[in-house]
């Protein structure tokens, strides 16, 4: 049955209108959210910025630590439901469902962490005679309302990584889930209200139109601005930021992989296959452009085309199926009109290309497509592969630095020198040797360099970002 989400304004008031959330796969209605409009969007910025404001009314430490201990807790006494309510509204396998549910709660944990290990520093005074009997020394204040955008693919641990580290710095915080995912968000603010954080600290901003939400941002009230999405907009919302507003923006790479002649396939083959068609690839540093060497490119591909046709592809509330929908029918035509181009343009096609019923797509093996087309120039945020020939690690690293996205990367050798010659020489924030390209765990940077990104991810340093350094300078003639 369906459930309703009503507003999580503060002081409460009449919403916009209501907006269905249904399942990729099958289309069934799964709830329906109360949206915000111009008059409830003020005024929720209104509460959050007069919570910053006023410092008598700001959430102390002890009092934020067992919020979020709490929470965590909450959380796993009821994983599986999230799992399976995160499943069933973005399409990610129940299976890969669960280990999100998983990280969002070692998320809420590294929140707990970060808050409990912070410290101020002391700067050296008494030096020189300019800086004689003084004594100096920092601590740590939010940044103020941080406002956060978020996207559809990861629904719970993308609004942990956003407000989890806003509540732990003492910041108010507005969150827009993306509109076909809200649901999990709803939720995981319901149980923070539950777990003790009074109402207007987080509100839940499911705006009637994008306006609405731009205004949110470009507001000089906001503080802190979170984005995690297409490079297009989030860019574009950067541009209209008032003057003083941090950012941290996190978009999509084409990550590159590459693989050297003397590489073990049978231990790089099930990496790349589970880091290229996990979560259908809508995953922003998926395996997508893969570099392999001339004398194994062909085995390569051969070998991620079998691992992709043994793949089920279906019902992602099923605890067996690998491959879920993609978002919605739109991406499904796009994703097919990206692989037939590259076809045509002379890519050979060893597995897939072909939509399936209820907005899935087959895992796809392209083999040697042209650098020009469109799928190995852009973020395919599909369950595409594609596996270019190289004659040595030099061209393969030339074709993988020669787009304008930059985010995480990987290379698989037996060769220390190798890997470490593809280290220093790929553009990446970060290079997985013998691993693929989505890894990551949450108390690591996560970082999109160039058009990828603006800031540091990762649930510590997005907490430092959401705070100033406040510098206390104390002269004692007893000093």
């Amino acid at each position: 049955m369906a459930e309703h989400f009503p507003l999580t304004i503060a002081g409460g008031g009449n919403p916009a209108g209501q907006s269905e959330v249904r399942c990729p796969y099958d289309d069934e209605l799964l709830g329906t959210v109360e949206t915000v409009g111009e008059d409830l969007a003020e005024q929720a910025m209104t509460t959050a910025y007069g919570l910053y404001r006023d410092r008598s009314r700001w959430l102390p430490v002890a009092r934020r630590l067992k919020i979020l201990e709490r929470t965590a807790s909450l959380m796993a006494s009821r994983a599986d439901e999230l799992a399976l309510a995160a499943a069933s509204e973005g399409g990610k396998p129940l299976m890969d469902s669960k280990v999100e549910v998983t990280r969002a709660i070692e998320g809420v944990h590294l929140c707990v962490d970060a808050l409990k290990n912070q410290a101020g520093r002391q700067y050296p005074m008494g030096v020189n005679p300019a800086s004689a009997n003084r004594l100096s020394f920092s601590i740590h204040e939010p940044i103020g309302v941080v406002v956060a955008v978020s996207a559809f693919n990861h629904p719970l641990n993308l609004i942990v990584h956003q407000v989890g580290p806003a509540i732990a710095a003492g910041c108010p915080v507005l969150v827009k889930p993306a509109s076909s995912t809200p649901l999990s968000c709803f939720r995981f603010v319901k149980i923070l209200r539950e777990a003790g954080l009074p109402e207007e600290w987080c509100q839940v901003t499911t705006t009637a139109s994008n306006a609405i939400a731009t205004s949110l941002v470009s507001d000089p009230r906001t503080g802190f601005f979170s984005f995690i999405g297409s490079a297009g907009v989030g860019w574009m919302l950067r541009s209209k930021l008032a003057p003083g507003a941090r950012c941290a923006l996190e978009h999509g790479g084409v990550a590159p992989v590459v693989v050297a002649r003397d590489a073990n396939l049978d231990d790089a083959l099930p990496l790349l296959a589970k880091g290229g068609f996990y979560h259908a690839g809508q995953v922003c540093v998926s395996v997508q452009r893969v570099f392999a060497h001339s004398s194994i490119a062909g085995e390569l591909a051969r070998g991620l085309a079998d691992a992709g046709a043994a793949m089920k592809v279906g019902d992602p509330r099923l605890a067996d199926t690998e491959v879920g929908p993609l978002i919605d029918p739109r991406e499904v035509e796009r994703v097919h009109e990206w692989v037939t181009e590259a076809v045509d343009a002379g890519a050979e096609l060893l597995t897939g290309g072909a939509p399936l019923d209820n907005n899935c797509y087959q895992p796809t093996v392209l083999l040697d497509a042209p650098d020009e087309v469109t799928i190995s120039r852009n973020e395919v945020f599909g369950p595409v592969i594609c596996v270019y020939s190289c004659e040595d690690v030099d061209q393969a690293l030339a074709r993988a630095n020669s787009l304008d996205v930059s985010f995480q990367a990987a290379v698989f050798t037996r060769d220390i020198d190798t890997a470490l010659k593809v280290y220093n020489n790929i553009d990446a924030s970060a290079v997985m040797i013998n691993d693929h390209t989505a890894f990551r765990v949450d108390w690591m940077p996560f970082a999109g360099l160039r058009t990828s990104g603006h800031g540091v991810g990762g649930i510590e340093f997005t907490f430092e970002e959401m705070q100033i350094s406040k510098m206390a300078v104390l002269r004692s003639m007893s000093l």
